[in-house]
């Protein structure tokens, strides 16, 4: 069933024009993603470094406290101060959970709510000095581990590598483009999926 499958993608990828040698890397690539993504879902590293630093919070708070200091290389452009919506928003999670969360974090001593320098009216939200400590302490764990592991490779092996991951970044931006240049070979596809069994 496996090799049926696969005879079909490898007929459906060389009708749309691309070469057995690419199709070989785009079925290498997404078999690796899909490990990858199913570990990043548990959160391997994560969940390590907050029991071997012996942290006391889960993943969850610790996001929390993540989204509060708004780091710019995860969060873009992150300025100005942080609110209760700001949490919610750089999470991606309702921002009833978000006051919620940071609300047990305020408690734990790893934040603190604060009056806005721009508006006296607004509350925002601040990482304590322990919470700081804390999400530093994650971090260079992070940075210790990775650290490790790259300086197995070559100055030649990083230079090549850096570049690539971030033109791979951005391979999904494309996917409207792509959509409607197969549009045809898609609605084939649909028709196969609605097809009486």
């Amino acid at each position: 069933m496996a090799d049926n499958n696969a005879s079909a993608i490898n007929a459906l990828l060389e009708k749309a024009g691309i070469s057995p040698e690419t199709t070989d890397v785009v079925l290498t690539v997404d078999a690796l993603l899909q490990r990858w993504r199913r570990r990043a879902m548990r959160r391997e590293m994560g969940h390590k470094a907050l029991i071997d630093l012996k942290a006391g919070i889960d993943l969850a708070q610790l996001d929390v406290l993540i989204a509060i200091e708004g780091p710019t290389p995860e969060f873009g452009e992150a300025s100005g101060e942080t609110m209760i919506a700001t949490v919610a928003e750089r999470l991606g999670i309702d921002p009833s959970r978000a006051s919620r969360v940071v609300s047990e974090m305020v408690e734990r001593g790893f934040a603190r709510r604060a009056v806005s320098q721009a508006d006296a009216r607004r509350t925002i939200i601040e990482l304590t000095e322990r919470g700081r400590a804390l999400v530093d302490a994650v971090r260079a764990y992070k940075f210790l581990v990775m650290g490790d592991f790259f300086s197995g490779w070559s100055a030649e092996d990083l230079a090549v590598f850096v570049p690539l991951l971030q033109r791979f970044a951005s391979w999904n931006e494309g996917m409207g483009r792509s959509a409607e240049k197969f549009a045809d070979d898609i609605e084939e596809l649909s028709k196969s999926i609605q097809a009486p069994r």
